[in-house]
């Protein structure tokens, strides 16, 4: 197999969007549009990755730390052809496609289709058709049809404005085409740079045809220049993610009220009320439903469970039949067994609650385990941290905790244990017993309340 090497450019300071991150370092979809390119990268099966950095360079390497790439320095901004110029100490002698860090929704398949038109003779380059060219370098053609020169619009005459065929940016020729043209090129133009776009004149002289191509939309190859711009990204990648969950039968109130950023995975029949959002890796059973505006990542939420409004969930595996919300806060390692209950106000973390258990209210619930059937009433908190460490509460089957109690761990309740409202639980209750801790309870008749002075 032919060796194939990646150029993402990624070294622009982004000064549109007024920021101090380096603008390929801003996010869509919850992850750095960079990012979206080396993923889509990876599917062509490089042989090797070129990040081009330079603006912001520290941020980048530290961002791609858990990335396979190489990266080339590019010290001035002296235009695309002196970036690609970095990388070409770097490359094999097989193909090379240029890609770019801020055009973060560009698919495989108009990759996989530009890189095949490359050989010797050929070269490829991925245009595409707008009815608003404006900004955009123009595709000069020949009395044939072939592309022969791209036009940047600083330097277009009013005849090649009008052309409506632009430059994406996106190129695939060999490394031998490449190492070829790179000292040819000049920044004898408006803007005083090295412009990548030069190579197509070039190939034209030396006789190598240029093939073009062209994605199945235009907000593929949609750059991001300022913050508007990557808005509408976002919500045409969120369209795009509510789309295919509806083909899988997906019910969504609003498609244009959801935000995946990350994986969603749904079985039938699942119903997403507005305004929700998934992060990282999300797994909904067959017959979920999901209340309005709830955020929910990297969790399971089994097979016919309820999720009501405004909850919060991370890291947590529900394991079907399950209530949750409205308003509860599931913290990192919450599992929930068959039928167990999380209500409103609640919050747990690191908590096992078993078969059929419910925590209805008004709770926290921290390093606890909790066996079948247990209650928990309104206003129990566990006491899991004594200043410096974490202490587990265990809860046997079947117990009865009252409102408005303190499990002071580390401590057990017995299974069948009733613990009283209002108690404070610092040492371990046997099965089957009643527990309460309670200051005795006062009476005074005919107490006269005290009255305000008056001067």
């Amino acid at each position: 197999m032919q060796e194939l090497d990646i150029v993402i450019l990624a070294a622009g300071k982004g000064t549109r969007m007024r920021s101090q991150i380096p603008k390929v370092l801003h996010t869509l979809a919850g992850k750095p549009m960079v990012q979206h390119v080396l993923d889509t990268a990876a599917g062509l099966g490089p042989s090797r990755t070129h990040v081009v950095i330079g603006h912001g360079a520290d941020q980048l390497r530290q961002a791609l730390v858990d990335y396979h790439v190489t990266f080339a320095v590019q010290a001035e901004q002296k235009g695309t052809g002196h970036a690609v110029a970095q990388a070409l100490p770097q490359l094999g002698s097989g193909k090379v496609l240029v890609l770019y860090g801020d055009v973060p929704l560009i698919h495989r398949d108009s990759l996989s289709a530009l890189l095949a038109q490359v050989d010797d003779q050929h070269m490829g380059l991925l245009t595409v058709m707008l009815d608003d060219p404006a900004g955009y370098g123009r595709i000069v053609r020949n009395s044939e049809g072939e592309a022969v020169a791209i036009v940047e619009q600083k330097d277009a005459s009013q005849e090649q404005l009008a052309i409506t065929e632009c430059n994406t940016g996106m190129m695939a020729m060999t490394s031998e085409q490449l190492k070829r043209w790179m000292p040819r090129l000049s920044a004898d133009n408006a803007q005083g740079e090295y412009y990548l776009t030069d190579v197509i004149a070039m190939a034209k002289s030396d006789g190598v045809a240029v093939c073009t191509a062209q994605p199945s939309t235009a907000i593929e190859v949609e750059g991001v220049n300022n913050r508007a711009q990557m808005a509408r990204l976002e919500r045409a990648y969120q369209a795009q993610a509510a789309e295919k969950l509806m083909e899988q039968g997906v019910a969504l109130a609003d498609p244009a009220r959801l935000d995946v950023r990350g994986s969603l995975t749904c079985g039938h029949d699942v119903f997403i009320d507005v305004g929700c959002v998934f992060e990282g890796k999300v797994e909904l059973g067959e017959g979920v439903r999901i209340g309005p505006y709830c955020v929910i990542k990297n969790s399971t939420i089994g097979a016919e469970s309820r999720v009501d409004s405004h909850s919060v969930i991370d890291q947590t595996v529900a394991a079907g039949l399950n209530q949750i919300g409205p308003f509860a806060r599931l913290r990192p390692g919450t599992r929930l067994a068959v039928k167990a209950k999380v209500g409103n106000f609640v919050e747990t973390k690191n908590a096992d609650v078993g078969e059929g258990s419910k925590i209805n209210h008004l709770s926290y619930v921290g390093d606890a385990r909790l066996g079948r059937g247990v209650n928990v009433g309104a206003g129990t908190i566990t006491c899991n941290y004594d200043g410096a460490n974490k202490h587990l509460t265990d809860i046997g089957n079947h117990a009865f905790i009252g409102s408005n109690t303190a499990l002071v761990a580390p401590v057990s309740i017995g299974e069948g244990a009733t613990v009283g409202a209002g108690s404070t639980i610092a040492k371990d209750v046997s099965d089957n017993a009643l527990a309460v801790s309670r200051g005795r309870q006062l009476e005074k008749s005919g107490w006269q309340r005290p009255l305000k002075h008056h001067d």
